[in-house]
């Protein structure tokens, strides 16, 4: 009886292979130790077509979060409604509250696909509902959904100023787009600054997501660096969403939670940074050949970062201070508010 080959040392997420079935053959009858599998290339349109699943599950929560959204604004629950009075019609801009419910369910998926590629490139759980190579799949589904989910959170928010201007509509159309899609273009209120944060996170979401199917050409090395800012498009989706989600922007159990949702994503990093999948990148007692002293420094800076910020989320969500507005600002209007 043959023994069974060796299983594989785990591998960070992004080099993971599939592997495709042997063609039949009389030598595979022969006794003797198993010939390895070719590895077959992971490839964008066979991910896009494993993704409908995941997809339609964001689509539902998309879903779920505009009802609730439209029925606390037509119950004038919302802080939207104090933030901005003119949207207390709920059926006058429900193209703006759907935007905002796909904001919020990229804001999830984002979340959720953070999570797994830190769980992927660290110590894995002993006990996972799902094997590794799902686990991988499911890791590169939810970021091509995250992508299309911000992508229709900023669409419809153009649509909206679209909708509402009541310029002629090549002219609406320039400005929308300038507003949605230009850093700078959008000059009210906060969004000044909350918009352009949005916008750098998408800009940025779609080549890291996508460059995973091309990192055979780029080499994976490469790759690899550029993969982790894809941790800088979380921070980003969450600064904008603190920024700008008139949902959030009081104190209040709401944005407590969202602060609060990124402990564990604190957590994981900082165990994937202390025991990381990959030996090379695990940070020695001392510098040495490997490792120079400025790389090391480096190593541990971000690892001592990670505990600091850590520590300021337990101070946020025990204490409460979470920088939001404690009453409606004075000046309510805006240079949007389309009567």
């Amino acid at each position: 009886m043959t023994n069974p080959p060796p299983a594989p040392e785990p591998a960070a997420a992004a080099e993971v292979l599939t592997q495709s079935p042997e063609s039949a053959s009389p030598d595979a009858q022969l006794p003797g130790p198993r010939q390895p599998r070719p590895a077959q290339r992971i490839t964008l349109r066979a991910d896009l077509r494993a993704s409908w699943p995941d997809g339609l599950v964001a689509l539902l929560v998309t879903a779920a979060v505009f009802v609730l959204l439209y029925v606390r604004i037509r119950n004038k629950t919302s802080s939207t409604v104090s933030v901005m009075p003119f949207m207390a019609d709920a059926g006058g801009f429900w193209m703006y509250f759907l935007s905002q419910a796909f904001g919020w369910s990229a804001l999830l998926w984002a979340w959720g696909t953070v999570v797994l590629g830190l769980l992927l490139s660290g110590p894995r759980p002993g006990r996972l509902p799902l094997s590794g190579p799902r686990l991988e799949r499911l890791h590169r589904t939810t970021s091509l959904n995250t992508i299309a989910l911000i992508t229709a959170h900023a669409l419809l928010f153009g649509a909206e100023l679209v909708r509402h201007d009541t310029a002629a509509w090549n002219s609406a159309l320039a400005t929308a787009f300038v507003e949605t899609f230009v850093p700078g273009g959008y000059d009210s209120g906060t969004g000044q600054i909350a918009i352009p944060v949005g916008q750098a996170a998408l800009y940025l979401a779609i080549p890291l997501g996508l460059l995973f199917y091309a990192r055979h050409r780029i080499g994976p090395k490469t790759w690899r660096v550029l993969h982790r800012f894809v941790i800088v498009v979380y921070v980003l989706s969450v600064w904008h969403t603190l920024l700008y989600g008139t949902n959030v922007w009081y104190d209040g159990w709401f944005r407590t939670s969202v602060w609060l949702l990124q402990l564990p994503v604190a957590a994981l990093l900082l165990v994937r940074l202390l025991r990381p999948a990959r030996r090379s990148e695990r940070l020695p007692v001392l510098p040495g050949a490997t490792v120079s002293r400025t790389g090391w420094a480096l190593r541990l800076g971000g690892r001592l970062a990670v505990v600091g910020v850590m520590v300021a989320l337990v101070v946020v969500v025990a204490g409460g201070s979470d920088g939001g507005r404690t009453a409606p600002p004075d000046d309510t209007s805006s240079t949007h508010d389309h009567d």
